[in-house]
């Protein structure tokens, strides 16, 4: 999923639209590339063409209208770094006295909320609680910054484009189907979204209107929140109520690839479970 595009290997612009028009099952757009942002405009202009082709409205489209190359974004990009502190540096700085304290007062608050999305989904509450608190703080950081923009720039950059063009489009599904208006589609630099921070695709594929007011919103609703986190698990094979022992380390790896991040989830679950 995040092997680097050939940009070598690209065909020419136009010919590659006619490419993107005859895949309109893909889940992602093939899409030429860049290593800067010359060609930005460009490419923006095929890929509304081919979203346009896939049911994407014009009204939808209209989100890419100011959308500019973001070299802040690239330099975060090329500047990740993998979990490489130990399990206990990792919980000091994400699992502290604090947020333990404020995740057993919100799984206290949601009680009758988490036991409805754990009779549903099969997901136990401490497991939600502990990511939601991972997250974003219970809600309280979600990230400020217009996703399409973001997407777009990592969608045209070389590095990942497959990925993040399949990104670009569903989060231009989210936008169309009125889950999010274009105002609160801010999120991290990534384009990470709501309270737990799906990634578009993951939100099309596993958000739900859980407080049925008609839409998935994950930005303001703790119930759509929790249960599409609890959807999520259940996709990647969350199954039984434990979490301890290495239980269900496969769908919490569905979650975070870093061991360091499954093994801190469990143990705030624990913890706050007490």
């Amino acid at each position: 999923m995040f092997a680097r595009f050939d940009c070598q290997a690209v065909l020419k612009r136009g010919a590659l639209v006619l490419t993107m028009l005859s895949a309109l099952a893909a889940p992602a757009l093939a899409a030429p590339c860049g290593d800067d942002g010359a060609g930005f405009s460009a490419w923006v202009s095929d890929f509304r063409k081919a979203a346009a082709a896939q049911g994407i409205s014009a009204r939808a489209l209209s989100a890419l209208d100011n959308v500019q190359y973001d070299t802040g974004v690239i330099r975060l990009d090329r500047n990740q770094r993998h979990f490489s502190v130990s399990f206990e540096e990792f919980i000091a700085k994400r699992v502290g006295a604090g947020r333990i304290s404020q995740g057993r007062a919100k799984l206290k608050q949601h009680a009758d909320l988490l036991a409805r999305i754990e009779s549903r989904f099969g997901v136990p509450g401490p497991v939600l609680v502990a990511i939601w608190g991972m997250e974003t703080d219970f809600g309280a950081n979600q990230g400020n910054k217009p996703i399409f923009q973001s997407l777009a720039t990592l969608a045209y950059d070389c590095r990942r484009s497959e990925f993040f063009t399949g990104q670009l489009l569903d989060a231009l599904r989210i936008l169309q189907r009125g889950d999010l208006s274009l105002g609160e589609m801010k999120g991290a630099w990534a384009g990470e979204l709501g309270q737990t921070q799906f990634m578009p695709t993951s939100y099309v594929r596993f958000a739900v209107d859980f407080d049925g007011n008609g839409r998935a919103d994950l930005i303001r609703s703790p119930a759509d929140v929790l249960a599409s986190t609890a959807n999520y698990l259940r996709g990647y094979g969350w199954s039984g109520k434990s979490w301890e022992n290495g239980a269900n380390a496969g769908a919490l790896a569905g979650w975070n690839k870093a061991g360091v991040y499954q093994k801190a989830i469990a143990y705030f679950a624990s913890r706050i479970a007490d």
